[in-house]
């Protein structure tokens, strides 16, 4: 097994980038191990370094003295074995070769992002092999219900992490193992990637019928029926059905659709009360990628001939097909037949 590197680098400094530094910081790391944050913003990048806090993103944690930030991303990359990718989905192919040139020769590379991109449909793991050219071995995905602000108030939080190598997920896994993080270990990184991006669509629907003053019985429906679509697709793309009913598939499910801290929940519910897709932009602060990724995931669904009618009658909320009024007939529009997850 690699040993534990000196440097890790994280690339985000939005609430889980931030948050997932705090994780590594706090894992029983020596003191000496420094970890750097990539911001964009200098005013986040000053304040993490001179207040030890993010109080745009993080409100009232305070971060590890280990944690430094920088705009300079060669700074933040250089001499790290570990770099943890924390920033928008769609916005990651475009950025890649900026950070290509810093990147070890051995480090690996870990995936928190949950989107399917747009226009090539392909997971976060496969836009990292294909820009970077790095051996599947060297690319790790973090899934799992992971709620930012609950981790970072240190509330007991547990997680996958996926690798086809199992040693390289169980090093990734000590290394962000904390008295409040506990991750689990996989090497079924589809599996464990198209739960986290199916379940922020399934988010937003639960998010809409609670918007729209839905009962429990309706949301429960959704996700069922959600976690079903999810499987349904996984299996089809080459994952495993029992990757579904562990941490990235129902733990992710049910937080990112039950909680308020949910990005996608708390859109989807935005828009249940009215509110047009740039309203909603503009009421919050941070990316809701199941906007983004719902067509990119029923596209590949239609492909493979997968019926995902939640994800469908989504769609079409979305690009104003349908009002969402007419959103909650659909979301169990299929014909009667035996309950299953095919």
């Amino acid at each position: 097994m690699k040993a534990a590197p000196p440097t890790i680098a994280v690339i985000g400094a939005g609430s889980w980038g931030t948050t997932f530094a705090k994780v590594v910081a706090d894992s029983g790391a020596p003191v000496d191990r420094q970890i750097r944050i990539w911001g964009r913003r200098e005013e986040i990048v000053a304040e993490i370094n001179e207040q030890r806090t993010n109080s745009q993103y993080l409100p009232g944690i305070d971060l590890p003295a280990n944690i430094t930030a920088s705009t300079d991303v060669g700074a933040v990359l250089t001499g790290a074995d570990l770099v943890v990718l924390a920033v928008p989905a769609q916005s990651l192919r475009s950025q890649l070769p900026d950070w290509a040139p810093h990147l070890s020769s051995t480090a690996v590379v870990v995936s928190l992002m949950k989107g399917l991109e747009v226009g090539t449909d392909a997971r976060m793991s496969q836009v990292i092999q294909s820009v970077l050219g790095l051996e599947s071995e060297r690319i790790a995905v973090i899934s799992g219900p992971n709620l930012a602000k609950e981790i970072a108030r240190e509330e007991p939080t547990a997680s996958v992490v996926a690798c086809v190598d199992h040693d390289v997920a169980s090093w990734a896994a000590e290394l962000c193992t904390t008295t409040y993080f506990r991750p689990y270990t996989n090497t079924d990184v589809v599996g464990v990637e198209i739960g986290g991006i199916v379940k922020n669509i399934i988010a937003l629907a639960v998010g809409v019928c609670e918007g729209k003053q839905m009962g429990d019985n309706t949301k429960a429906s959704v996700i069922t029926r959600g976690l079903a679509e999810t499987t349904r697709l996984a299996i089809a793309l080459g994952g495993h059905a029992e990757t579904m009913s562990g941490l990235a598939g129902l733990g992710d499910l049910v937080a990112t659709c039950s909680s308020p801290l949910s990005r996608n929940h708390t859109a989807g519910r935005l828009l249940g009360k009215g509110l047009t897709l740039e309203e909603v932009a503009e009421e919050m602060t941070q990316t809701a990628e199941g906007i983004k990724s719902a067509q990119p995931v029923l596209d590949a669904a239609r492909q493979r001939g997968i019926e995902m009618p939640i994800t469908e009658a989504l769609c079409a909320v979305l690009q104003r097909k349908i009002s969402v009024d007419e959103l909650g007939p659909l979301l169990l529009a299929r014909e009667l037949k035996h309950e299953s997850v095919r």
